[in-house]
Protein backbone atom coordinates (compact mmCIF):
# COMPACT_ATOMS: atom_id res chain seq x y z
CA UNK A 1 0.00 0.00 0.00
CA UNK A 2 1.37 3.24 -0.99
CA UNK A 3 0.59 6.56 0.58
CA UNK A 4 -1.57 7.43 -1.95
CA UNK A 5 -4.27 4.37 -1.03
CA UNK A 6 -4.84 5.71 2.32
CA UNK A 7 -7.89 7.51 2.81
CA UNK A 8 -7.86 11.46 3.84
CA UNK A 9 -7.95 11.06 7.29
CA UNK A 10 -5.71 8.33 7.75
CA UNK A 11 -2.92 10.53 5.68
CA UNK A 12 -3.83 13.51 8.29
CA UNK A 13 -3.10 11.15 11.68
CA UNK A 14 -0.21 9.34 9.82
CA UNK A 15 1.62 13.00 8.47
CA UNK A 16 2.47 14.09 11.60
CA UNK A 17 3.28 10.72 12.90
CA UNK A 18 5.92 10.47 10.33
CA UNK A 19 7.23 13.91 11.64
CA UNK A 20 7.85 12.89 15.18
CA UNK A 21 9.45 9.85 13.88
CA UNK A 22 12.08 11.69 11.70
CA UNK A 23 12.71 13.80 15.22
CA UNK A 24 13.66 10.49 16.92
CA UNK A 25 16.12 9.31 14.69
CA UNK A 26 18.68 10.76 16.85
CA UNK A 27 17.55 9.58 20.17
CA UNK A 28 18.38 5.99 18.74
CA UNK A 29 21.33 7.28 16.52
CA UNK A 30 23.16 9.28 19.10
CA UNK A 31 22.84 6.85 21.73
CA UNK A 32 25.48 4.71 19.92
CA UNK A 33 27.84 7.33 19.07
CA UNK A 34 27.64 8.92 22.45
CA UNK A 35 28.79 4.89 23.44
CA UNK A 36 31.31 4.61 21.13
CA UNK A 37 33.05 7.96 20.96
CA UNK A 38 31.55 10.28 23.88
CA UNK A 39 29.94 13.53 24.17
CA UNK A 40 31.86 15.45 21.97
CA UNK A 41 31.92 13.35 19.32
CA UNK A 42 28.07 13.02 19.64
CA UNK A 43 27.46 16.84 19.31
CA UNK A 44 29.72 17.03 16.09
CA UNK A 45 28.13 14.17 13.96
CA UNK A 46 24.87 15.91 15.00
CA UNK A 47 25.32 19.50 13.89
CA UNK A 48 26.98 17.49 10.52
CA UNK A 49 24.20 14.85 10.11
CA UNK A 50 21.60 17.86 10.10
CA UNK A 51 23.87 20.35 8.26
CA UNK A 52 23.85 18.20 5.37
CA UNK A 53 20.15 17.13 5.61
CA UNK A 54 18.32 20.12 6.37
CA UNK A 55 18.79 23.00 3.44
CA UNK A 56 18.47 20.04 1.09
CA UNK A 57 15.06 18.85 2.50
CA UNK A 58 14.00 22.24 3.35
CA UNK A 59 14.41 23.50 -0.46
CA UNK A 60 12.21 20.64 -1.67
CA UNK A 61 9.37 21.47 0.92
CA UNK A 62 9.59 25.18 -0.56
CA UNK A 63 9.22 24.01 -3.78
CA UNK A 64 6.45 21.80 -2.79
CA UNK A 65 4.60 23.93 -0.74
CA UNK A 66 4.45 26.69 -3.20
CA UNK A 67 6.24 28.76 -0.33
CA UNK A 68 8.81 30.93 -2.28
CA UNK A 69 9.37 34.17 -0.31
CA UNK A 70 12.50 35.05 1.54
CA UNK A 71 11.22 36.26 5.13
CA UNK A 72 10.65 34.79 7.79
CA UNK A 73 7.27 33.58 7.47
CA UNK A 74 8.74 31.67 4.48
CA UNK A 75 11.24 30.29 7.02
CA UNK A 76 8.49 29.24 9.42
CA UNK A 77 6.16 27.77 7.22
CA UNK A 78 9.43 25.27 6.53
CA UNK A 79 10.06 24.59 10.06
CA UNK A 80 6.52 23.25 10.23
CA UNK A 81 6.99 20.99 8.37
CA UNK A 82 10.17 19.57 9.55
CA UNK A 83 11.28 16.39 10.96
CA UNK A 84 13.25 18.74 13.46
CA UNK A 85 10.44 20.72 14.61
CA UNK A 86 7.66 17.91 14.74
CA UNK A 87 3.96 19.61 15.98
CA UNK A 88 3.54 19.57 19.43
CA UNK A 89 6.30 17.74 20.92
CA UNK A 90 8.57 20.26 19.28
CA UNK A 91 6.00 23.16 20.26
CA UNK A 92 7.41 26.11 18.12
CA UNK A 93 4.98 29.46 18.67
CA UNK A 94 5.52 31.82 16.22
CA UNK A 95 5.62 35.46 16.17
CA UNK A 96 6.30 38.03 13.42
CA UNK A 97 7.51 41.88 13.77
CA UNK A 98 8.19 42.31 9.65
CA UNK A 99 8.92 40.91 6.21
CA UNK A 100 12.46 40.24 7.90
CA UNK A 101 12.04 40.30 11.49
CA UNK A 102 10.43 37.66 14.31
CA UNK A 103 11.04 35.55 16.67
CA UNK A 104 10.14 32.12 18.25
CA UNK A 105 9.60 30.21 21.49
CA UNK A 106 9.33 26.77 22.31
CA UNK A 107 6.39 26.12 24.68
CA UNK A 108 7.74 22.47 25.12
CA UNK A 109 10.66 21.31 23.85
CA UNK A 110 10.20 17.10 23.67
CA UNK A 111 14.12 17.03 23.03
CA UNK A 112 15.01 19.07 25.95
CA UNK A 113 12.67 16.81 28.19
CA UNK A 114 14.90 13.81 27.06
CA UNK A 115 18.22 15.53 27.51
CA UNK A 116 17.48 17.15 30.76
CA UNK A 117 17.57 13.99 33.08
CA UNK A 118 21.47 13.42 31.86
CA UNK A 119 23.02 16.66 33.06
CA UNK A 120 23.45 20.34 32.09
CA UNK A 121 26.70 18.86 29.66
CA UNK A 122 24.44 17.01 27.79
CA UNK A 123 21.82 20.03 27.53
CA UNK A 124 24.44 22.60 26.38
CA UNK A 125 25.95 20.15 23.53
CA UNK A 126 22.03 20.28 21.91
CA UNK A 127 20.88 23.32 23.03
CA UNK A 128 24.39 25.68 22.27
CA UNK A 129 26.74 23.26 20.32
CA UNK A 130 24.11 21.62 18.03
CA UNK A 131 21.36 24.54 17.49
CA UNK A 132 23.97 27.38 17.07
CA UNK A 133 25.25 26.22 13.56
CA UNK A 134 22.13 23.92 12.22
CA UNK A 135 19.46 26.26 13.19
CA UNK A 136 21.22 28.64 10.64
CA UNK A 137 21.94 25.78 8.31
CA UNK A 138 18.03 25.64 8.65
CA UNK A 139 17.48 29.46 8.26
CA UNK A 140 19.24 29.89 5.15
CA UNK A 141 17.39 27.47 3.51
CA UNK A 142 15.04 30.74 3.00
CA UNK A 143 17.85 33.53 3.09
CA UNK A 144 21.23 33.43 3.01
CA UNK A 145 21.15 35.82 5.20
CA UNK A 146 19.37 34.93 7.90
CA UNK A 147 20.32 34.06 11.40
CA UNK A 148 18.90 32.51 14.26
CA UNK A 149 20.14 33.91 18.32
CA UNK A 150 18.81 32.78 21.08
CA UNK A 151 17.42 35.41 23.76
CA UNK A 152 17.28 32.46 26.25
CA UNK A 153 17.61 28.95 26.19
CA UNK A 154 18.72 25.90 28.49
CA UNK A 155 20.28 24.76 30.38
CA UNK A 156 17.15 26.84 32.42
CA UNK A 157 17.31 28.90 35.06
CA UNK A 158 15.77 29.84 36.89
CA UNK A 159 15.04 25.96 36.98
CA UNK A 160 11.71 24.32 34.96
CA UNK A 161 11.26 28.07 33.14
CA UNK A 162 8.84 28.55 30.20
CA UNK A 163 8.81 28.46 27.68
CA UNK A 164 11.90 26.05 27.26
CA UNK A 165 13.48 28.48 25.01
CA UNK A 166 13.57 32.19 22.76
CA UNK A 167 14.92 32.97 19.30
CA UNK A 168 14.93 35.97 17.68
CA UNK A 169 15.13 35.54 13.68
CA UNK A 170 17.11 38.73 11.75
CA UNK A 171 17.21 39.06 7.96
CA UNK A 172 19.54 41.90 6.92
CA UNK A 173 20.87 43.26 3.37
CA UNK A 174 23.94 44.75 4.02
CA UNK A 175 24.63 41.18 5.83
CA UNK A 176 26.92 38.53 4.51
CA UNK A 177 25.56 35.32 2.95
CA UNK A 178 26.27 32.28 4.71
CA UNK A 179 27.47 29.47 2.48
CA UNK A 180 27.16 26.01 3.41
CA UNK A 181 29.93 23.09 4.42
CA UNK A 182 31.33 20.91 1.27
CA UNK A 183 29.04 18.02 2.62
CA UNK A 184 25.87 20.06 2.41
CA UNK A 185 26.60 20.41 -1.36
CA UNK A 186 27.18 17.08 -1.91
CA UNK A 187 23.80 15.93 -0.40
CA UNK A 188 22.18 18.29 -3.01
CA UNK A 189 24.18 16.68 -5.89
CA UNK A 190 22.14 12.67 -4.55
CA UNK A 191 19.18 11.75 -6.59
CA UNK A 192 16.92 12.13 -3.23
CA UNK A 193 17.80 16.07 -3.48
CA UNK A 194 15.73 16.24 -7.26
CA UNK A 195 13.98 13.15 -6.91
CA UNK A 196 10.24 13.81 -8.42
CA UNK A 197 7.21 13.25 -6.36
CA UNK A 198 3.64 12.84 -6.09
CA UNK A 199 2.05 15.84 -7.81
CA UNK A 200 -0.17 18.01 -5.89
CA UNK A 201 -3.73 18.71 -7.46
CA UNK A 202 -5.15 21.77 -7.33
CA UNK A 203 -8.48 21.42 -8.47
CA UNK A 204 -8.84 18.86 -4.90
CA UNK A 205 -10.89 20.62 -2.47
CA UNK A 206 -8.96 21.19 0.51
CA UNK A 207 -5.78 23.03 1.60
CA UNK A 208 -3.72 22.51 -1.50
CA UNK A 209 0.01 24.67 -0.72
CA UNK A 210 1.20 27.14 2.00
CA UNK A 211 1.39 29.72 -0.02
CA UNK A 212 -1.05 31.77 2.45
CA UNK A 213 -0.57 32.91 5.60
CA UNK A 214 1.56 31.56 8.29
CA UNK A 215 -0.99 29.49 10.44
CA UNK A 216 -0.20 28.85 14.26
CA UNK A 217 -0.97 25.27 13.84
CA UNK A 218 -1.29 23.08 10.81
CA UNK A 219 -4.48 21.28 11.01
CA UNK A 220 -3.61 18.02 8.51
CA UNK A 221 -7.41 17.04 8.25
CA UNK A 222 -8.19 20.34 6.38
CA UNK A 223 -5.48 19.19 3.73
CA UNK A 224 -6.47 17.83 0.05
CA UNK A 225 -5.89 14.54 -0.35
CA UNK A 226 -2.74 14.92 -2.81
CA UNK A 227 -1.19 17.75 -0.75
CA UNK A 228 -0.58 15.23 2.18
CA UNK A 229 0.17 12.42 -0.12
CA UNK A 230 3.02 14.56 -1.58
CA UNK A 231 4.20 15.89 2.15
CA UNK A 232 3.74 12.45 3.58
CA UNK A 233 6.46 11.44 0.31
CA UNK A 234 8.66 14.69 1.21
CA UNK A 235 9.04 13.81 4.72
CA UNK A 236 10.08 10.66 4.04
CA UNK A 237 12.75 11.82 1.74
CA UNK A 238 13.54 14.17 5.16
CA UNK A 239 14.34 11.00 6.69
CA UNK A 240 16.67 9.14 4.09
CA UNK A 241 18.10 12.57 3.55
CA UNK A 242 18.78 12.84 7.39
CA UNK A 243 20.24 8.98 7.80
CA UNK A 244 22.44 9.66 4.98
CA UNK A 245 24.09 12.64 6.96
CA UNK A 246 24.48 10.30 9.65
CA UNK A 247 26.07 7.97 7.49
CA UNK A 248 28.79 10.89 6.12
CA UNK A 249 29.36 11.65 9.51
CA UNK A 250 30.77 8.86 11.47
CA UNK A 251 32.05 7.53 8.15
CA UNK A 252 34.40 10.71 8.69
CA UNK A 253 35.33 9.43 11.60
CA UNK A 254 35.61 5.69 11.90
CA UNK A 255 36.52 2.46 9.52
CA UNK A 256 33.58 1.66 7.23
CA UNK A 257 32.99 -1.51 9.21
CA UNK A 258 32.56 0.07 12.35
CA UNK A 259 29.95 3.01 10.48
CA UNK A 260 28.19 0.27 8.75
CA UNK A 261 27.55 -1.14 12.27
CA UNK A 262 26.82 2.37 13.87
CA UNK A 263 24.16 2.87 10.90
CA UNK A 264 22.32 -0.48 11.44
CA UNK A 265 21.87 -0.25 15.06
CA UNK A 266 20.71 3.74 14.41
CA UNK A 267 18.14 2.43 11.84
CA UNK A 268 17.08 -0.75 13.82
CA UNK A 269 15.84 1.74 16.61
CA UNK A 270 13.91 4.00 15.22
CA UNK A 271 12.32 1.26 12.97
CA UNK A 272 10.87 -0.63 15.02
CA UNK A 273 9.89 2.49 17.58
CA UNK A 274 8.22 3.95 14.38
CA UNK A 275 6.69 0.80 13.16
CA UNK A 276 4.65 0.23 16.56
CA UNK A 277 3.68 3.90 16.15
CA UNK A 278 2.15 3.85 12.69
CA UNK A 279 0.14 0.57 13.46
CA UNK A 280 -1.26 2.27 16.72
CA UNK A 281 -1.84 5.50 14.87
CA UNK A 282 -3.50 4.14 11.97
CA UNK A 283 -5.27 0.80 14.12
CA UNK A 284 -3.53 -1.44 11.44
CA UNK A 285 -4.09 -5.39 12.34
CA UNK A 286 -0.80 -7.68 13.37
CA UNK A 287 -1.64 -10.13 10.93
CA UNK A 288 -0.39 -10.59 7.37
CA UNK A 289 -2.12 -7.78 5.55
CA UNK A 290 -1.36 -5.60 8.22
CA UNK A 291 2.75 -6.28 8.07
CA UNK A 292 2.22 -5.52 4.74
CA UNK A 293 0.99 -2.12 5.03
CA UNK A 294 3.19 -1.47 7.52
CA UNK A 295 6.34 -1.58 5.74
CA UNK A 296 4.69 0.09 2.88
CA UNK A 297 4.01 2.60 5.05
CA UNK A 298 7.23 2.95 7.08
CA UNK A 299 9.46 5.92 6.12
CA UNK A 300 12.68 4.39 6.65
CA UNK A 301 11.82 2.07 3.87
CA UNK A 302 9.59 5.16 1.08
CA UNK A 303 9.01 6.58 -1.15
CA UNK A 304 8.18 4.32 -3.43
CA UNK A 305 9.33 6.27 -5.96
CA UNK A 306 12.71 6.80 -4.48
CA UNK A 307 13.30 3.12 -2.92
CA UNK A 308 10.65 0.83 -5.04
CA UNK A 309 9.76 -1.12 -2.66
CA UNK A 310 7.66 -4.01 -3.31
CA UNK A 311 5.46 -5.81 -0.39
CA UNK A 312 3.68 -8.77 -1.00
CA UNK A 313 1.10 -10.86 1.53
CA UNK A 314 -0.10 -14.24 0.81
CA UNK A 315 -1.66 -17.09 2.89
CA UNK A 316 -3.40 -16.64 6.12
CA UNK A 317 -2.57 -17.31 9.99
CA UNK A 318 0.51 -19.51 10.58
CA UNK A 319 1.05 -20.05 7.18
CA UNK A 320 1.28 -16.76 5.56
CA UNK A 321 4.41 -15.05 4.16
CA UNK A 322 4.86 -11.72 3.83
CA UNK A 323 8.04 -10.94 0.54
CA UNK A 324 9.56 -7.94 0.68
CA UNK A 325 11.35 -6.86 -2.49
CA UNK A 326 14.07 -4.09 -2.16
CA UNK A 327 15.27 -3.31 -6.16
CA UNK A 328 19.32 -3.19 -6.10
CA UNK A 329 19.62 -0.18 -9.15
CA UNK A 330 16.66 2.23 -6.95
CA UNK A 331 17.69 6.00 -6.50
CA UNK A 332 18.19 4.93 -2.50
CA UNK A 333 20.69 2.27 -3.51
CA UNK A 334 22.40 4.56 -6.21
CA UNK A 335 23.08 7.60 -3.26
CA UNK A 336 24.40 5.17 -1.01
CA UNK A 337 21.45 5.02 1.58
CA UNK A 338 21.08 3.03 4.45
CA UNK A 339 19.38 0.58 2.61
CA UNK A 340 22.82 -0.15 0.96
CA UNK A 341 23.35 -2.27 4.17
CA UNK A 342 21.26 -4.30 4.00
CA UNK A 343 21.90 -7.96 2.96
CA UNK A 344 20.81 -11.61 3.23
CA UNK A 345 22.55 -11.74 6.31
CA UNK A 346 22.08 -7.92 7.31
CA UNK A 347 18.32 -7.71 8.00
CA UNK A 348 17.77 -6.14 11.72
CA UNK A 349 15.89 -3.27 10.74
CA UNK A 350 13.08 -5.61 9.13
CA UNK A 351 13.10 -7.68 11.62
CA UNK A 352 12.36 -5.16 14.13
CA UNK A 353 9.63 -3.87 12.34
CA UNK A 354 8.33 -7.10 11.89
CA UNK A 355 8.55 -7.39 15.64
CA UNK A 356 6.82 -3.80 16.20
CA UNK A 357 3.64 -5.48 14.07
CA UNK A 358 3.49 -8.98 16.56
CA UNK A 359 6.50 -10.60 17.73
CA UNK A 360 5.56 -13.86 15.98
CA UNK A 361 6.28 -12.28 12.79
CA UNK A 362 9.98 -13.90 12.23
CA UNK A 363 12.40 -13.15 9.08
CA UNK A 364 13.06 -16.85 7.83
CA UNK A 365 15.31 -15.89 4.57
CA UNK A 366 16.21 -13.95 2.12
CA UNK A 367 18.07 -13.95 -0.98
CA UNK A 368 19.04 -11.59 -3.91
CA UNK A 369 17.63 -12.73 -7.62
CA UNK A 370 17.06 -10.40 -10.64
CA UNK A 371 18.13 -7.64 -9.20
CA UNK A 372 16.36 -7.47 -6.34
CA UNK A 373 16.79 -8.72 -2.43
CA UNK A 374 14.04 -10.20 -1.59
CA UNK A 375 13.03 -11.10 1.95
CA UNK A 376 10.34 -13.50 3.63
CA UNK A 377 8.67 -13.15 6.68
CA UNK A 378 6.84 -15.92 8.57
CA UNK A 379 5.26 -17.02 11.65
CA UNK A 380 6.96 -18.22 13.98
CA UNK A 381 8.78 -18.47 17.71
CA UNK A 382 7.90 -15.14 19.53
CA UNK A 383 10.78 -12.96 19.12
CA UNK A 384 12.07 -9.95 22.04
CA UNK A 385 12.16 -6.14 21.07
CA UNK A 386 15.25 -5.28 20.04
CA UNK A 387 17.87 -3.50 22.38
CA UNK A 388 18.28 -0.86 19.69
CA UNK A 389 14.14 -0.50 19.51
CA UNK A 390 14.24 -0.43 23.41
CA UNK A 391 17.24 2.23 24.15
CA UNK A 392 14.50 4.92 21.75
CA UNK A 393 11.53 4.05 24.45
CA UNK A 394 13.74 6.40 26.71
CA UNK A 395 12.64 9.29 24.84
CA UNK A 396 9.48 11.00 25.76
CA UNK A 397 8.02 10.44 22.05
CA UNK A 398 7.88 6.91 22.23
CA UNK A 399 4.80 7.23 24.17
CA UNK A 400 3.85 11.14 22.68
CA UNK A 401 0.36 11.87 21.69
CA UNK A 402 -0.75 14.17 19.52
CA UNK A 403 -4.29 16.64 20.74
CA UNK A 404 -6.32 18.03 18.88
CA UNK A 405 -6.20 22.12 18.83
CA UNK A 406 -9.31 22.62 16.52
CA UNK A 407 -8.85 25.48 13.69
CA UNK A 408 -5.85 27.03 13.20
CA UNK A 409 -5.17 31.00 13.71
CA UNK A 410 -2.92 33.70 11.38
CA UNK A 411 -0.11 34.81 12.89
CA UNK A 412 0.06 38.41 11.50
CA UNK A 413 2.75 41.06 11.90
CA UNK A 414 3.26 42.71 14.82
CA UNK A 415 2.84 46.51 15.01
CA UNK A 416 6.36 47.02 16.93
CA UNK A 417 9.75 48.34 15.40
CA UNK A 418 12.42 45.18 16.06
CA UNK A 419 15.08 45.67 18.08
Amino acid sequence: MSYSELSQNELATLVPELLLAGQLIDRSAMAHVIGDFGRDVMAQVAIEEWMAASPVYTARMRRAMGVDGDGVVDMFKCLQLDIGAPPQFMDFRYSVVDEYHGSFVLDHCGALMDVEPMGEDYVTAMCHDIEDPTFDATAIATNRRARIRPVHRPPRRPENRTPHCEWLVTIEPDREELDLPDYTHAMFATRAADLELSEIDHSENGWNDYSGDLLDDLQFRDWAHSTLVRTAEEVAVQHQLLIMGFIGAVSRRTSAEHARELVVKAVTGIAGLTAERIRAALGIASDAAGLAQVLSLHPALGPEQYVGLGVIAEGDGAEAIVSVRIPQGSAAVADGSWLVHLDPDNLLPLQAIATAVDPHWVVQGARVDDGFLTVDIGWGAEQRERKEVAVVRFSGGASFRFDDRGAPGSITPLSITPV
